[in-house]
């Protein structure tokens, strides 16, 4: 297994205040630690965020459904997301190594450098700047600081947490949990009691529907490439399925609620001023001042995972750094093309995230299909060697599936402000259903080609 060939031999262990060092490696016996339960937090606190309940106002604002149909819709997405996302977080105890590793199973060695160029682009900058970009407009709006004085303050913090590694990460979501959800808890009740849900009439029909569907799906299944990261130092012989309810549990509850809360605040009309002033406009000023402090919280512990993950799927694509802190100054490096692509998203942060939701959805998706294929193809054949730096396997049934896949979907399916494809074109009801097409459409594609592969 997996400790076999491990990097460490316990000098880190559960240490919470050192670097963590090494990179990708699997990790050894004597630095397993940890319980299935903290993946509950660890999945929740991420997710008691703004960008969160952002995806809930885009609901009944942009997509045009009724409180209703939005809660319904985000539901669905989130649960699609969250079972995924268990499954995934199941196997990190047995192979001990980050998810981008896993996925060389389907993709070879070379042929895993897409999927994992794309979850550094995504996570380690696209996520850290959507991230980064609320909690600046949170602490600017609650202390009067200039809007760029507090991106660099909350970029500080992310960079920080992330760089230390693993075990301070884990540590901060679980610190933190409590905080967040006790105010996210209150504002949510305050937010319902004010809510009108009959005042918006559900306006967006199927297509708006399934918009709101993919979107909460792309918000939740992107954490789907992270999910092993943080399930790889647990102990060996723990229970893969404790591993998938804690993980997915936690990821459904904080996205749903949230999400559902946005779509409560969005019945009560907008306001002037940034997205999260506007959320907090209607509440007392006690309550208000503790939700914005709840939202610059909850983006740092967002992005720490962000800064953290995307590092190790940037170490994936096999860049040799001879540091033994080569995935801290990884993090470090995002985290500055991250905070400059933040300060240049302050102007219009709400668009763009509509479109970030789903783009990240056109590429998650297929690559999930390729992904529980070839874990339900494989039905326990291990295949230990594939993830192993062997850079003469290509895996090119894997990468040809997942890029037909995409294309294919995109294409046809996309439904952007940039570009619709022929089909929302004609039929306006269908709404962006690229995510579920480029899943099934891969998976179909690699159960067809990929059956020798998995046997060798």
């Amino acid at each position: 297994m997996a400790t076999t060939t491990g990097r460490h031999t316990g000098e880190y262990g559960e240490k919470v205040v050192a670097v963590e060092p090494g990179g990708v490696e699997p990790v050894a016996a004597a630095d397993r630690h940890g319980r299935p339960r903290q993946l509950f937090w660890t999945w929740a606190s991420p997710n008691l965020e703004f960008a969160t309940i952002f995806v809930g106002v885009l609901a009944v604002s942009a997509f045009g459904l009724s409180f209703a149909q939005a809660v319904i819709a985000v539901a669905i997405g989130n649960g699609l997301g969250a079972v995924s996302h268990g499954v995934l977080s199941a196997r990190g105890p047995r192979f001990g190594v980050p998810q981008m590793v896993l996925s060389r199973l389907p993709f070879g060695y070379r042929g895993n450098a897409v999927p994992a160029a794309l979850m550094s682009v995504t996570a380690g900058i696209g996520w850290f700047a959507v991230n980064s970009v609320s909690g600046a407009f949170a602490l600017n709006t609650l202390t009067g600081m200039p809007v760029l004085l507090c991106l660099v303050i909350v970029v500080v913090l992310q960079i920080g947490i992330a760089f230390f590694g693993h075990n301070l990460v884990q540590a901060y979501e679980r610190w933190i949990f409590g905080v967040l959800a006790v105010v996210f808890a209150i504002g949510a009740v305050v937010t319902f009691a004010q809510a009108s849900p009959g005042a918006v009439g559900g306006t967006g029909g199927v297509g708006g529907f399934l918009l709101t569907v993919g979107a909460a799906f792309g918000y939740t299944a992107g954490w789907n490439p992270y999910a092993a990261d943080y399930t790889r130092y647990l102990p060996e012989s723990v229970s893969g399925r404790a591993v998938g309810w804690a993980a997915g549990s936690g990821l459904f509850v904080a996205t749903t609620v949230l999400m559902a809360t946005g779509a409560a605040s969005a019945t009560l009309g907008g306001g002037d001023g940034s997205p999260t002033e506007a959320f907090t406009g209607h509440m007392p000023g006690w309550l208000s001042a503790l939700t914005l402090l709840a939202i610059a919280l909850g983006a740092v512990a967002a992005n720490a995972l962000n800064v953290y993950s995307g590092a190790l799927a940037f170490l994936t694509l096999g860049v040799e750094l001879p540091l033994a802190w080569r995935r801290a100054m990884v993090a470090v490096a995002f985290g500055v093309v991250g905070f400059v692509l933040a300060w240049l998203g302050l102007a219009d942060a709400g668009t763009a995230y509509e479109h970030f939701l789903l783009v990240i959805a056109y590429w998650v998706s297929p690559w999930l299909g390729v992904v529980f294929a070839d874990q339900l193809m494989r039905r326990g054949r291990a295949g230990l060697a594939r993830l192993l730096p062997d850079t003469a396997r290509w895996g090119w049934q894997g990468l040809a599936a997942f890029l037909v896949a995409a294309v294919v979907s995109i294409a046809l399916f996309a439904n952007q402000t940039l570009y619709a494809g022929p089909v929302p074109r004609a039929v306006p009801e269908v709404g962006d259903v690229t995510c579920f097409v480029g899943f099934a459409l891969a998976a179909g594609l690699y159960a067809a080609v990929g059956r020798r592969w998995v046997r060798g």
